[in-house]
């Protein structure tokens, strides 16, 4: 096991070093030209606005759910509550991540995108301190937390200051999404967790992963419904699902042993 562990900390200073040397990756100069750009009730773009709603109820839903432990002395999902603590940043960055889109879809520019993306560098980065807590070292994974999650709005501070520059560079912010959730995958694939349905975690990537997929394919997706939804209003949707379904599993989940 720390064989693997030396072998995933070398694969992630390489990739960071990648993500450094590569080219800058730029933002596509029509990137907030999506879609569906109807309004409705005075609200432009009222699609994609209101889409949003799924996040603050499924990080809602967590948040919920993380207080009822606190209330629940006989509560089985966490060995110790303190290991709840991704989870809260988790749950928290999700409802911060759909206000914040509301408002960057309500006026689609990079001033608003950056409060888009803040909480979703620090929603994957808490989920990626989780799988740590989980499967690896409750305290290692703890005390991961706010390093991860700084790295993750660094990211997204760096991409805003290279587009002030006139140069917009998402490397390191793409590093942050989309390597953090191979992370968790390898992680996943190579430690046991210490609860059970920790499997699950699969259909939460698949989810996320469709997600993605849809808002690569909004304006297709939107043609062939029709005009009646385009790619991106179902990659909200899919995205809060994912995240419901990590409530699903904290709801059901059980200790099972002892690993460190």
């Amino acid at each position: 096991m720390q064989r693997q562990l030396w072998i995933l900390g070398g694969l992630s200073i390489a990739v960071v070093l990648v993500a450094l040397l590569l080219p800058p990756v730029s933002q596509p100069v029509d990137y907030h030209q999506f879609a569906d750009q109807r309004n409705l009730l005075n609200i432009p773009n009222f699609n994609d606005v209101a889409s949003n709603l799924a996040f603050l109820l499924s990080g809602g839903a967590g948040l919920v759910y993380l207080f009822r432990i606190y209330q629940t002395p006989a509560q089985k999902a966490f060995r110790n509550r303190v290991e709840c603590l991704p989870y809260w940043a988790l749950f928290l960055s999700v409802v911060a991540s759909g206000l914040g889109s509301m408002i960057y879809h309500w006026i689609p520019d990079n001033a608003n995108l950056l409060w888009d993306r803040l909480p979703i560098a620090t929603g994957i980065t808490a989920l990626l301190a989780a799988t740590l807590v989980d499967r690896v070292s409750p305290t290692g994974g703890l005390w991961s937390l706010p390093f991860l999650i700084v790295s993750g709005v660094l990211s997204v501070l760096y991409w805003y200051w290279t587009e002030q520059q006139g140069a917009g560079n998402l490397n390191f912010y793409i590093v942050v999404q989309f390597y953090s959730i191979l992370l968790i995958i390898l992680l996943s694939v190579y430690y046991p967790s210490r609860y059970t349905h920790a499997h699950d975690i699969y259909q939460v990537i698949a989810l996320y992963a469709v997600a993605k997929l849809t808002e690569m394919l909004d304006m297709h997706i939107f043609v062939l419904t029709s005009n009646n939804i385009s790619g991106h209003t179902l990659k909200h949707l899919l995205a809060a699902l994912a995240v419901y379904r990590i409530v699903q599993i904290l709801q059901k989940r059980e200790f099972l042993s002892e690993k460190r």
